[in-house]
């Protein structure tokens, strides 16, 4: 039984120990504009993203979080714009976020109704830039002046 219990121990350590992976999109519509989604627990717009799933990658989780938060289909994967590990990043865990820049289609539609209160496309003059979520100034700060950053 000391053995089991060890090995709980070990895999609750290892698994609250170590940063969550997350990906988030910049989703870029065939006019150019920048589709945000509103959040329900801060009221606060950001990008759409979340956790990266046991058994997925980086791309089935962009296009997973897209078409539940947007219902926007992903048509590419331009570019990695960065990733961001600071532990204070998000208030809410540790996470390390991936953020890519996609072209997408599709009609906006919001499939997670607990998370999300609305989804809305943006000039980038016209983008919300003061009421953003978590990091989500900065990564946008770093895409809109073309930065791949590692921070």
């Amino acid at each position: 039984m000391p053995r089991i219990l060890s090995f709980i121990q070990t895999v609750l350590g290892i698994i609250f120990r170590h940063p969550i992976t997350g990906a988030s999109v910049i989703p870029i519509l065939p006019d150019g504009r920048i589709v945000l989604v509103k959040r329900r627990d801060d009221g606060k717009w950001g990008l759409p993203g979340g956790m990266v799933d046991w058994g997925q990658d980086i791309p089935t989780t962009v296009r997973r979080e897209l078409a539940e938060e947007t219902g926007l289909q992903l048509l590419k994967i331009r570019r990695l714009v960065g990733v961001y590990s600071a532990p204070n990043r998000d208030p809410r865990i540790h996470s390390i976020c991936v953020l890519v820049e996609a072209d997408v289609q599709g009609t906006m539609n919001i499939n997670d109704n607990l998370e999300i209160t609305e989804v809305k496309a943006f000039e980038r003059l016209d983008l919300p830039r003061n009421n953003l979520c978590h990091d989500h100034s900065r990564q946008l700060q770093d895409y809109l002046e073309g930065n791949t950053t590692v921070a």
